[in-house]
């Protein structure tokens, strides 16, 4: 019995006959063994509705309600600088499993860039302020600012907003000037150099930079998931995106490269694979603002934490007088002339 299966079963053994739900990649293989089984599935149009869904038949049958959700990143994950803001028990019931009450915070804190609490209506104009102020810069993220009911209703002294002082967040936004030149080097040993751009190239607006890189180097790139659009997909050395859901030029080059330079882009799975084959013989450039991705999933030779279009202009700079040897240039035309030869013939 597989482990999908014992769900199924121990959900029937409970007396379960109903599970709402919403299937997603993580849970494809459990709703497949739930096809055949003797249980009703409601789909809902979203993961909270199911929630909901569950909350009300155990309400109105007095049984246990049973929910099904897959996994997922959420802004997190992907960079979304958003400032949510929600409503909290009266100060003096936080604690006290009040009417309505939830640790949100505590929940939250996971996937949260920061989170803030407001005891007193004059901390609201500067934690909104500060909170804009995290959620934007550095890699960007959601915070998360938490309003205790009392706190929405006092009066305030006075409207200040400056900012509140966050010890320890002071992302680094200018590349170190040493691992740029190092940069530099492998650039111009490499003969078979490839371009990977994920979505911290549009978010930091470097797209410019990036085709002046790609262009000066004679690079082919390849973009993650996110990153699509960070570079022109009709430019002859666009090779469209690479990994699960990718170009087939894209992944049947990677590993053949000797240098890869990525920017902006966390190395998920969905674009890497199995990492103990991802480019095992190739050097590794890594540009990202975000520290903790850098060496995360993959090995890198050189590190450069900081904003990806401070990095690339000074770069691109340092990298003027470069000029791509017969080596590079037949590398790159002949993944050219492969990514022509994998185009969809389409007749009319």
């Amino acid at each position: 019995m597989r482990g999908g299966e014992a769900i199924i079963e121990s959900l029937k053994n409970m007396g379960v006959k109903t599970i709402f739900g919403y299937p997603g990649g993580q849970t494809i293989p459990f709703y497949d063994m739930l096809y055949d089984a003797d249980i009703d599935h409601i789909l809902v149009r979203h993961e909270q509705a199911a929630a909901h869904a569950a909350d009300g038949y155990a309400r109105a049958s007095g049984r246990v309600g049973v929910c099904l959700a897959t996994s997922g990143p959420g802004a997190f994950m992907d960079s979304s600088p958003i400032v949510a803001i929600t409503g909290q028990v009266p100060t003096h019931l936080i604690g006290n499993d009040a009417f309505q009450e939830a640790d949100i915070i505590g929940i939250t804190m996971p996937i949260t860039k920061h989170s803030f609490q407001p005891k007193d209506p004059d901390l609201i104009p500067s934690m909104i302020k500060t909170s804009f102020e995290i959620a934007s810069t550095g890699r960007p993220g959601p915070v998360l600012i938490d309003v205790p009911k009392e706190v929405q209703e006092g009066e305030l002294t006075v409207f200040d907003d400056s900012f509140i002082e966050t010890p320890g967040y002071n992302p680094t936004i200018k590349g170190n000037i040493r691992q740029i030149k190092k940069a530099r080097e492998l650039i111009k040993e490499a003969e078979r150099p490839l371009i990977l751009a994920g979505a911290g190239v549009i978010i930091s607006n470097a797209c410019c930079e990036l085709k002046t890189l790609a262009e000066t180097i004679n690079a082919p790139v390849m973009t993650s998931l996110l990153g699509k659009g960070a570079f022109d997909e009709t430019n002859d050395l666009a090779l469209g995106m690479l990994g699960m859901h990718g170009r087939k030029v894209s992944n049947d080059y990677i590993n053949e490269s000797d240098l890869l330079i990525a920017i902006g882009v966390r190395f998920s799975d969905r674009t890497t694979g199995r990492l103990d084959s991802f480019v095992p013989d190739t050097k590794v450039i890594h540009i990202d603002i975000d520290p903790a991705e850098i060496g995360k999933n993959v090995d890198v030779d050189l590190p450069i934490v900081g904003d990806a279009r401070n990095i690339l202009a000074s770069l691109n700079k340092i990298l003027k007088d470069y000029k791509a040897s017969s080596k590079v240039n037949e590398w790159t035309d002949m993944i050219k002339q492969r990514k022509q030869e994998l185009l969809p013939r389409v007749s009319y």
